[in-house]
């Protein structure tokens, strides 16, 4: 048996989702399925507009919008967000927009115990995980529970269309990633295995067509689908030494989140590879390529990705620490992890070089 051996344990999420094209129109009777009376609707500053047609569709169960959601959940946004939560007098999130903004929502969810709805726009994936990632003081630390695991998810196709084609790529590279851990997850299981490899193989082939025709509807339902299928398998399983890089060069050197996953991702794979040969054969079949770290960062190539965390902001002089801060706490992941060949991946995904 495939994906973790003949015995196994698999715990299913409660989540509600509602997938499709034009299902915003029906976030009112989600939000009343909650029993939420007062829902506050957050945004990124970017995304005023969409939390504004939330806000219009919802009519008197909007308490308000507060658009100030920003990258890696800082804990000062969301002590802001919850003084208005509390000063609306809402009784319930709806969460419109990318990892930011469903991660904001996650942290209310986490000091109130209100109801989440969240309606996704990229394909981060963090609406379908009880985890919850917070940055403070310049440090980023992680927790799981199903206290912020949202109780609805929409999935709307139509909201995808306009996201931007690198924005795309990127977004769907970090997806991803969340399945590939999860091929060689120390409590993989073929339920979650074989939703990753769907997950993989879905967003491989969505896109390179998305970013040749970001409105070719079929390409972006793939995308989609397969975002929610990866994002299932973060939900389910341990991530490992790819996810613990990428947490450690957002949070300590601000880089941005999914550039990051896709700069990363090729060279977490190949120091991996020699450990899990059988997660390396289905990653590979997933993206139809001989080979999965080259597929990769191959597929990277083909969305128009930045592949060299120097391209990213990311400091020369900063790839000890960082090597550092990856072996500072003991993870689990299939091979051993040994400061220098960490710092030699780091090298590598800082110049771009193609994965060894």
């Amino acid at each position: 048996m495939a994906g973790g051996g003949d015995s196994f344990t698999y715990t299913g999420l409660p989540t509600r989702v509602v997938f499709g094209t034009g299902t915003l129109a029906r976030v009112r009777d989600e939000v009343e399925r909650l029993a939420v009376t007062r829902a506050l609707v957050l945004t990124t500053p970017s995304q005023v507009d969409h939390g504004q047609a939330v806000a219009d569709r919802l009519g008197d169960r909007a308490a308000g919008v507060f658009s100030g959601a920003a990258m890696h959940t800082p804990v000062e946004v969301t002590l802001a967000a919850l003084a208005e939560l509390r000063g609306l007098g809402a009784d319930g999130v709806v969460a419109i927009g990318g990892g930011s903004t469903i991660g904001l929502g996650k942290a209310l969810a986490a000091r109130t115990g209100v109801p989440q709805l969240a309606i996704p726009t990229t394909y981060a994936g963090s609406e379908m995980t009880p985890i919850l990632g917070e940055t403070c003081a310049g440090e980023k630390t992680t927790r799981r529970s199903l206290d912020v695991l949202p109780e609805t998810v929409i999935y709307d196709v139509d909201l995808t269309l306009g996201l931007p084609v690198a924005l795309s790529g990127v977004s769907g590279i970090n997806a991803i990633a969340h399945a590939v851990e999860a091929l060689y997850a120390q409590d993989a299981n073929p339920i979650t295995s074989a939703l990753a490899e769907q997950g993989i193989a879905a967003l491989a082939r969505a896109l390179p067509a998305i970013a040749g025709d970001p409105h070719d509807r079929a390409a972006r339902r793939d995308a989609l689908y397969g975002a929610w299928l990866c994002a299932v398998c973060l939900g389910a399983v341990g991530m490992a030494l790819h996810h613990k890089l990428c947490h450690v060069l957002g949070g300590t050197f601000g880089l941005p989140h999914a550039e990051t996953h896709t700069a990363v991702l090729p060279h977490a794979v190949a120091y991996n590879a020699p450990a899990a040969p059988e997660a390396m054969a289905r990653i590979a079949r997933a993206l139809g390529t001989g080979d999965a770290a080259t597929g990769l960062y191959d597929l990277a190539g083909a969305v128009g990705a930045r592949r060299a965390l120097a391209e990213l902001g990311m400091p020369g002089g900063g790839l000890d620490r960082a090597a550092e801060l990856a072996v500072a706490h003991p993870y689990g992941n299939p091979r051993p992890i040994e400061r220098g060949a960490i710092r030699a991946l780091l090298e590598r995904a800082f110049t771009g070089a193609r994965p060894l």
